[in-house]
């Protein structure tokens, strides 16, 4: 049991982190209010979304439910490999990067399928309310993500020159985030930066039978 508290506590801290900073943003925020943390280049910026990661749409209603559905049938075989990997005795790290993933997913999850229920609708003049007299803004598994993070680092004018875009403003980073968008980011980057590492063993493993045919 032991090897399960660190990725277990993991799980927890940012499903925690994630919902409570959502939850004051939906109830204290208006639709595109914003406060600047770094000036022009950390802004907390309220935003909502109804398909993927990073503010990108997906399909309407029918594409909504779908993508919900989806990844709450992701998120079930995230979890499995999760325990699968700890009780393998894989790498600690991929386990705890898979265990960030698995809390990202979970996080967003919990938008779509519940806050449509328990929020009234967020505009831009009123901020939403908690369990509404007059029900949510939303059925179930049709709640929107929350979004709230916002970081132009680099901003400026593509150059004369430039294919497509040329003349246009350019801002990096665009897209606004959650918290749990950045759990899903880091983990899969730190998996895809040290996967080396974190499948090592395995590899040796697997070349181990092909060297014994070669000796005999």
């Amino acid at each position: 049991m032991k090897s399960f508290t660190k990725p277990f506590f993991a799980v927890l801290f940012i499903l925690i982190a994630d919902q409570a900073l959502k939850f004051w943003i939906k109830l204290n925020m208006t639709l595109g209010q914003e406060y600047r943390i770094l000036g022009d280049y950390a802004i907390i910026h309220f935003t909502e979304n109804n398909g993927m990661a990073f503010g990108m749409e997906f399909g309407g209603e029918a594409g909504k439910l779908a993508l919900t559905l989806f990844r709450i049938v992701a998120v079930c075989g995230i979890g499995y490999g999760v325990v699968y990997l700890i009780k393998k005795k894989y790498h600690r790290g991929l386990i705890m990067n898979l265990a960030l993933i698995f809390a990202g997913a979970m996080g967003n999850i919990i938008d779509s399928t519940f806050y449509g229920l328990i929020f009234s609708e967020s505009t831009y003049y009123e901020a939403a309310r908690l369990f509404p007299a007059e029900g949510g803004y939303a059925g179930l598994f049709h709640g929107k993500v929350v979004d709230m993070f916002y970081i132009p680092i680099i901003q400026g004018v593509y150059p004369a020159w430039f294919p497509f875009w040329a003349g246009e403003d350019f801002i990096f980073f665009r897209p606004v985030f959650n918290l749990a968008d950045s759990a899903i980011s880091v983990g899969v980057i730190l998996i895809l930066i040290y996967q080396k590492r974190y499948f090592k063993e395995e590899t040796k493993e697997e070349s181990f039978p092909h060297s014994e045919i070669i000796e005999e």
